[in-house]
């Protein structure tokens, strides 16, 4: 069985986890979430191992040739309008709110993560333009975003320039008409392909005679094509791909080393402001680390699938108190891994699509929601990323030796999953942020009322009462230690795991609530609704306990990293 779009799991969690939006029914729900699972099942998912084994080529032109069959792809999800769902119809976009444009690229990265990196980049430019362009602007860009005529690109890292951007080296000066950029970028996503007929890159630089760090950065828009004397985007710009990686994972997806101006310089134009450049990219950096979460649980959906398929069709051994012939499903440590994986990506997708619309109401202006979203990013990137590792890695267990052999896909998922926790700011700086600007800044507030919602959700469930308990006791340890920042990085990353595992046993505790309220109506699918509430259960029992041990090493283990010498490590 290929990868099959989880329409009924997100039509779940929309409909219950979340409360109704204006613009949304139950028809726009389901036709959108139907055609657009068509187009990642159709188009998407078969060339999701095509593309593993058949990488792009960087021709001698400076040109990319992407795989057979992803311009194609590319242009049947662009031409239905799919790439501008959540854009303002005023720019030619659907207009949908954030929730549909989530669950909607959770089936394209699960069907295929190297091929839509492209969109959800594009979509990034998308959200930087409508919050920061100029109306001009935005009636140049944005239509040809939302049309997939034009994509986009972020350009940040430079070789000697990783997390610490205020040293990037990229000029940007002014030669009296336009502004000319010359450097180098490295690690640039799609920065150079044939899937649209122009690329907008935007691209930190250094102005001429600006501060030094991050108050002298700008950003530029570079086109890879310009406007010649009719007006039309057929004029070369002074930008070049010069290389692109080989990687360990999403290898179909081009990873560009991008050239500005190694003749007269790359003509770009200044977004908003000069010296807020850093300001700008963080717009599309937070809903970036929103969506990298994101892909964390589509790649684990689309490995939990697989390693179902295998578990059903593999006989190997007779499982205890089961007939011979029975397939490994029958075994009980591969049902533990396998509601594992479900338990665990359920969790997920609601903390995703819950997390959407808050997101919606932060755009809207409510402040309390743009509180609410702050907090959660870091969780959301960090702690979905993490998940993905261990659920890949455990859909190549179930396989067995065949889960170590390509052709099964196994591995693969496992591959591209591992990027996840790198890039967009590595989990180390997720949990950093966790720690020190969502709740040490705000002394705890967002996390206590955060933690108030909790306890009057849960109070039937002791488990996850217990639990909570540990996190206020873990978060006034924090406060208490809020002058050691040196104490409070070496346990930053167990603070952020253990409240992931809390939000997501908690909407995990809401999820089945909900669903023994459906059971009782007769024409609800009752398998599916007693999976959710077993998900529920096998999440208290097998996953809550993580929280413990996590919160345990907040509480006593910052010293042995504190006080260790570096000989010693």
């Amino acid at each position: 069985m290929p990868y099959s779009s989880p329409l009924e799991d997100t039509k779940f969690v929309l409909e219950n986890l979340l409360q109704p939006h204006n613009d949304l029914d139950d028809t726009t729900i389901d036709a959108v979430l139907s055609e657009a699972g068509k187009l990642a099942d159709n188009y998407l998912a078969p060339l999701n191992h095509f593309g593993d084994k058949n990488n792009p080529v960087l021709r001698q032109d400076h040109e990319v040739e992407t795989p057979n069959g992803f311009s194609h792809a590319f242009k049947e999800i662009a031409k239905g309008g799919w790439i501008g769902v959540a854009s303002d119809t005023d720019y030619s976009g659907m207009g949908l709110p954030l929730r549909m444009s989530a669950a909607i690229n959770e089936y394209w990265q699960g069907a295929n993560l190297s091929f839509s990196l492209c969109s959800l980049l594009t979509q990034g430019l998308i959200d930087a333009f409508t919050l920061v362009g100029t109306e001009e602007e935005k009636k140049t860009y944005l239509p040809k975003f939302n049309s997939g005529e034009w994509t986009g690109t972020m350009n940040l890292t430079e070789p000697q320039s990783g997390t610490d951007l205020a040293t990037i080296k990229t000029k940007a000066e002014h030669d009296g008409n336009n502004w000319r950029i010359k450097g180098q970028k490295i690690y640039i996503t799609y920065g150079e392909h044939d899937m649209s007929e122009n690329i907008i890159h935007l691209v930190l630089a250094r102005t001429e005679g600006a501060p030094e760090g991050i108050k002298g950065i700008s950003t530029f828009i570079i086109p890879k094509f310009l406007k010649d004397e009719e007006g039309q985007y057929t004029k070369r710009n002074d930008l070049k791909c010069i290389s692109i990686e080989h990687k360990m994972g999403i290898k179909a997806s081009p990873t560009a080393v991008m050239a500005y101006g190694e003749e007269e310089g790359a003509i770009g134009y200044m977004l908003g402001e000069e010296g807020r450049g850093i300001e700008y990219m963080f717009i599309m950096m937070n809903r970036a680390r929103f969506d990298v979460g994101l892909q964390g649980m589509a790649i684990s959906e689309a490995a939990r699938q697989k390693a179902h398929e295998y578990a059903n069709i593999r006989v190997q051994g007779t499982p205890i108190n089961r007939e011979k012939g029975t397939p490994i499903i029958g075994h009980g440590d591969v049902r533990r891994l396998l509601l594992s994986m479900r338990s665990l990506t359920e969790a997920m997708r609601a903390l995703i699509l819950v997390s959407a619309e808050i997101m919606e109401k932060a755009h809207s202006g409510d402040e309390k929601s743009k509180i609410r979203e702050g907090f959660l990013i870091p969780i959301i990137k960090g702690w979905s990323t993490e998940l993905a590792q261990e659920i890949t890695s455990n859909g190549v267990q179930i396989h067995g030796g065949m889960g170590f052999i390509e052709e099964t896909g196994a591995a693969q998922y496992m591959r591209d999953a591992r990027i996840l926790p790198i890039y967009e700011g590595t989990n180390a700086i997720q949990a950093n942020d966790f720690m020190f600007r969502k709740t040490v800044k705000d002394n705890g507030l967002t996390a206590k009322s955060l933690l108030d919602e909790m306890i009057k959700d849960c109070q039937d469930n002791t488990q996850m009462s217990n639990m909570i308990n540990i996190a206020i006791e873990t978060l006034d340890y924090v406060l208490n230690n809020r002058d050691d920042y040196e104490k409070l990085s070496c346990i930053s990353f167990d603070y952020m795991m253990g409240f992931g595992y809390l939000i997501g046993g908690w909407l995990m505790h809401k999820a089945k609530i909900k669903a023994r309220l459906k059971l009782s109506n007769k024409n609800q699918n009752e398998i599916f609704l007693k999976s959710k509430i077993i998900s529920s259960d096998f999440y208290n029992l097998h996953i809550l306990p993580r929280i413990q041990s996590h919160f345990q090493i907040v509480l006593n283990g910052a010293e042995v990293i504190q006080s260790t010498n570096d000989s010693y490590i």
